[in-house]
């Protein structure tokens, strides 16, 4: 059994990761999975979330919103509508994001698209945690 596994990240705009990891967490449909080499073979819708992997003893964080994964034995794909490694994140972007967010539930207007509106919400929690992750706060943006 193989110690690692070959991890793809890939958005319709480019290949974010193609390397050979130790592990993978990602943010499925059910919930988060953790996939190690030898792991049985499945595919997920993914979620809008964060995507770790290790890899010689660091940790790798994405955000990620929508796709699909497929895990294999000894390798992992994941085809993602975005991904941003964190520190790509643009904290005052997902700041502001967050806050339209919130304001729009606040005023909750007739016209109010309620669940695009918490998905965008979720989708700037998730670049804001994972920013913070690789130490990228709004005092540093």
């Amino acid at each position: 059994m193989a110690d690692t596994l070959h991890l793809q990240i890939i958005t319709p705009d480019k290949q974010l990761v193609r390397e050979d990891v130790d592990q993978v967490q990602i943010p499925g449909k059910t919930g988060y999975l953790g996939v190690l080499p030898g792991h049985a073979p499945l595919l997920t819708e993914l979620m809008i979330g964060e995507i770790s992997y290790n890899q010689g003893g660091e940790t790798q964080y994405f955000a990620v919103s929508w796709g699909f994964a497929e895990v294999l034995p000894h390798k992992v794909t994941i085809l993602a509508d975005t991904a941003e490694r964190a520190e790509d994140i643009d904290v005052k972007r997902a700041q502001e994001a967050k806050t339209r967010a919130e304001e729009a539930l606040r005023t909750a207007a007739a016209d109010l698209d309620f669940d695009a509106t918490l998905f965008a919400l979720r989708r700037a929690e998730v670049r804001l945690e994972v920013a913070a992750k690789a130490g990228h706060t709004t005092a540093a943006h």
